[in-house]
């Protein structure tokens, strides 16, 4: 966790999570199972029915760390994001239902900054979030040195954005991990704590070339922005993550309708209980040609005990 010169209004949890007992914390999510279906929102509106959860490993010792994850319009193509400043793409393959049955890797590349260098893994190579544009650009946000960057290819030099003040003044380990990008190419990002519990997040909006703050999103209890993504609907999904320490992770989607000055319409279309589910920080949201297919990543946090998920939800109306 970068250092930080003040106290921040509200604590993060990631380092504390990393210092349990290794040997306890594995035998309670070793103990949790397999995953299974979280429960549907109770109120009426749309069915959110679980697919699939897929559990992908690889020999490779920078595999790992998931963050952001884009799924194809076909649901055939992945790129993925690791919080270690490395970018994953390739191919998924599926079973007659749908549901993913192998991930075959076709390329890897290290993130590099605007010189052409390399990043590192810890400030400046933590990235975070992951939005593909129809071009086939790629934009990431990062967390320690709080930027988005542009990239035309996985390996090519970053084109940082400007940065305005309230970037710099964000907390530590806890700003932008989510990104989302809408078909005009306007991105929307946010970060992961508002800076006090009961303070929406702030929506961060780069269009015509200039960032401006358009509106804030709801918070809620402890839940914390990890990832988002716009859907072919044309609506805002927002994953969010809440730990509870020994008890693992829950983690939640809700989906807003998007205007030009705010959200609206808030649903919370899954709920999922402590230890379903691993670490998820990565969403994509695609048409599967029956309804809205909500793809989830995991981050091991490079740690044995815990894998690399891929959960899976379908959206129906």
């Amino acid at each position: 966790m970068p250092g930080r010169r003040h106290r921040p209004l509200e604590r993060a949890q990631g380092g504390w999570f990393r210092r349990l007992p290794r040997l306890a914390l594995s035998a309670l999510l070793l103990s949790a199972g397999a995953a299974c279906a979280a429960d549907p929102a109770p109120s009426a509106g749309p069915r959110v029915d679980y697919v699939a959860t897929y559990v992908w490993r690889m020999e490779d010792d920078q595999f790992g760390g998931f963050s952001g994850i884009e799924i194809s319009a076909d649901g055939r193509r992945f790129t993925a994001l690791s919080d270690r400043a490395s970018i994953r793409w390739g191919t998924v393959e599926r079973d007659a239902e749908g549901r993913i049955r192998g991930m075959e890797a076709a390329g890897r590349a290290r993130l590099r900054d605007s010189s052409g260098k390399p990043l590192k893994p810890g400030r400046q190579g933590d990235s975070e979030g992951l939005a593909i544009a129809a071009d086939g650009t790629i934009w990431i946000s990062f967390e320690g040195l709080t930027r988005v960057a542009r990239y035309d290819t996985p390996d090519s030099p970053a084109q940082p954005l400007p940065r305005p003040p309230a970037f710099k003044a964000m907390q530590g380990n806890s700003s932008l991990e989510a990104l989302a990008i809408l078909p005009d190419g306007t991105l929307l990002t946010l970060p992961e704590r508002s800076g006090q519990l009961t303070r929406p997040f702030p929506v961060w909006r780069w269009r015509d070339g200039k960032w401006d703050q358009p509106f804030s999103i709801p918070r809620s209890g402890d839940w914390l922005a990890v990832g988002a993504d716009v859907g072919p609907d044309g609506r805002f999904y927002l994953l969010e993550r809440d730990f509870k320490g020994l008890l693992g992770f829950r983690s939640r989607v809700r989906r807003f309708d998007l205007t030009e000055h705010g959200v609206a319409n808030e649903r919370v279309l899954l709920e999922s209980r402590p230890l379903q589910y691993d670490n998820l920080e990565g969403i994509s949201v695609w048409d599967d040609g029956t309804g809205i297919r909500l793809t989830l990543i995991s981050d091991d946090n490079f740690n044995w005990f815990q894998r690399t998920e891929l959960v899976e939800y379908r959206v129906t109306e």
